[in-house]
């Protein structure tokens, strides 16, 4: 008998040992985890115009990044985000917070789902939160990614301005589920239903002042431990060129042949497609923008490479050919290159003493990184004509300026293979003998211009096509004066369908491979995506120009390859 009372108890205690364990197991399955946090004051901040890095922290200092239409009015913001360093990836709830510091006039925080599409004359804003801190008062805006009736003028989908008690706090923005939360310190200011424009499930940063400076003293990014979050660089960092590419194909017939595209910074680090369709096809990049002079002097004085710098930095280790766009140019002009005096002659020394300053500055600073540059892009008035436009450098230097830029050039950094750049001179005409003309006049003034760049826009298969016979015979007529040619800029139409855009783009490129004049072929975007523009009514438009679309190649990009033996 006490034998079997041995027996159970010994039982009884097994089992509930047994029980115990499951019990542990199931807490430990069950605890929650502990909190994701990211100091993102540790992150990379380094090629973000307006900011450095500094011991205590990021140090802010306005910039006043513009973008010009091309009348020269207008002037919409273009506030820097950190597009070639660190971004975060994350899924669920999130909340990020920033504590500012020695605020001497505004201090602004953006956070976006995506980066903004930066075109020539307008920037589209994504969906995102602004944040503006002056004084007491904070501007709470939302973006939701929708395009109102003027681009340049983004409205948000909700603006509000709260008082803050203590400017010192940090601020917190908070996503949980549909809701959007804005605190200072403690203290909840906004509750908002917006959460769902942080739906990509990658977050950008980017902080910026009208007038004043500040600085970040923490930043922070924090997660529930069964969340997502984590930081990320650039998605072209880990993309390499493809055997199977357009670069490649050219390679073998001609080794010295570069295909190449105009790209923007932001769809190179942020949009996967758009970094594997440029890296794995081109061998050579134009930057679309980042190295206009609006773009990398958006004050007088005052230089923001960072970006430029950003893109070429990512060509660097693959191999890439950089061709620099451009220096001279009537519609990229920042307002004060606009405005500077010419009445006098003692107005026009004072002005040509900063404009070289200028030429000089930038050409330094990319010396040795470039291959060939722009130093003049569309001299020649707008409608087509053959007189010359008379901006900025025209009415500082006269009608030589193009020689006098070039000699600064040269003088800076004689390796780099000089272009004038212009449209509507891929077809024999007047507008191609003044091109001519223009270059030969230059020369002769002591410049040092390489060859053309001809554009090849084909924005009407009516209007602008162009023929295998006619570029032969513009080709054969640059290189009988002695000069070389880029294909520059070319993008076909598909308004007449995508059979005859892909035999156009095939043409084009054909052409220029097998002249040896023509030394370069460069399409002027890479994917439909990002192919944008505003009709004469101020509507927001995609074109379908590209050789990519979505992600995906088009009829074009595979009548370029068979172009090629691909």
């Amino acid at each position: 008998m006490a034998e079997r009372r041995q027996s159970l108890v010994l039982g009884m205690a097994s089992a509930l040992l047994v029980v115990l364990l499951m019990l542990g197991i199931l807490y430990g399955c069950s605890a929650p985890k502990p909190e994701k946090t990211v100091d993102l004051l540790q992150g990379d901040w380094r090629e973000v115009p307006g900011i450095r890095m500094g011991s205590d922290g990021l140090h802010v200092t306005p910039t006043v990044r513009r973008i010009v239409e091309q009348s020269g009015e207008g002037g919409q913001p273009n506030p820097p985000l950190n597009l070639a360093g660190t971004h975060l990836v994350v899924g669920g709830e999130f909340s990020l917070s920033a504590t500012f510091a020695n605020v001497t006039a505004d201090a602004s925080w953006a956070v976006y789902d995506r980066p903004p599409v930066i075109a020539d004359e307008f920037r589209v804003e994504p969906p995102g939160l602004r944040l503006t801190l002056q004084g007491n008062d904070l501007n709470v805006a939302v973006f939701d990614g929708t395009q109102k009736k003027d681009v340049t003028k983004p409205v948000p989908v909700h603006e509000e301005h709260q008082r803050v008690k203590d400017p010192g706090a940090a601020l917190t923005v908070r996503r949980l589920g549909a809701t959007l939360t804005v605190s200072s310190g403690s203290n909840t200011l906004s509750s908002l239903p917006f959460g769902k424009v942080f739906s990509s499930g990658a977050l950008w940063l980017g902080f910026s002042s009208d007038s004043g400076d500040f600085h970040i003293t923490s930043l922070k990014a924090v997660a529930p431990g069964s969340a997502v979050l984590r930081t990320s660089g650039a998605a072209a960092s880990g993309v390499q060129p493809s055997a199977g590419g357009l670069q490649a194909l050219a390679a073998r017939i001609r080794p010295d042949f570069l295909v190449g595209a105009a790209v923007a910074l932001g769809p190179l680090t942020g949009d996967a497609d758009y970094a594997r369709e440029f890296v794995e096809n081109f061998g050579a990049l134009t930057p679309e923008n980042a190295m206009k002079p609006q773009f990398l002097s958006p004050q007088q004085g005052v230089y923001t490479f960072e970006e430029a710098d950003a893109i070429l930095a990512m060509a660097q280790p693959k191999g890439m050919v950089v061709h620099g766009h451009t220096i001279a140019f009537t519609e990229a002009m920042p307002r004060w290159m606009q405005e500077l005096p010419t009445d006098s002659e003692h107005e026009r020394q004072a002005s040509a003493d900063v404009l070289l300053d200028y030429v000089t500055t930038v050409t330094m600073h990319f010396k040795g990184r470039l291959a060939s540059l722009d130093v003049v892009n569309e001299p020649f008035d707008v409608d087509q004509g053959t007189s010359m436009q008379q901006n900025t450098w025209y009415r500082v230097f006269g009608p030589e300026y193009p020689a006098i830029i070039s000699k600064a050039v040269y003088a800076a950094d004689p390796q780099v293979k000089q272009y004038i750049n212009e449209n509507g001179a891929d077809v024999p005409g007047r507008r191609q003998d003044a091109l001519l003309q223009l270059i030969r006049d230059t020369n002769a003034k002591g410049g040092h211009i390489y060859g053309a760049g001809l554009q090849a826009h084909v924005y009407d298969l009516e209007t602008d096509a162009i023929s295998a016979e006619h570029l032969t015979r513009t080709l054969t007529r640059f290189g009988d004066a002695g000069l070389r040619v880029r294909i520059s800029e070319n993008d076909v139409t598909d308004g007449q369908g995508t059979d005859a855009q892909a035999k156009q783009y095939a043409t084009v490129l054909a052409t220029c491979l097998h002249s040896p004049t023509c030394v370069s072929y460069t399409t002027w975007g890479v994917d439909d995506r990002y192919d944008w523009w505003i009709d004469d009514g101020g509507n927001l438009r995609q074109g379908h120009d590209h050789l990519f679309n979505n992600g995906r190649p088009t009829p074009a990009y595979d009548a370029i390859k068979r172009a090629m033996g691909g």
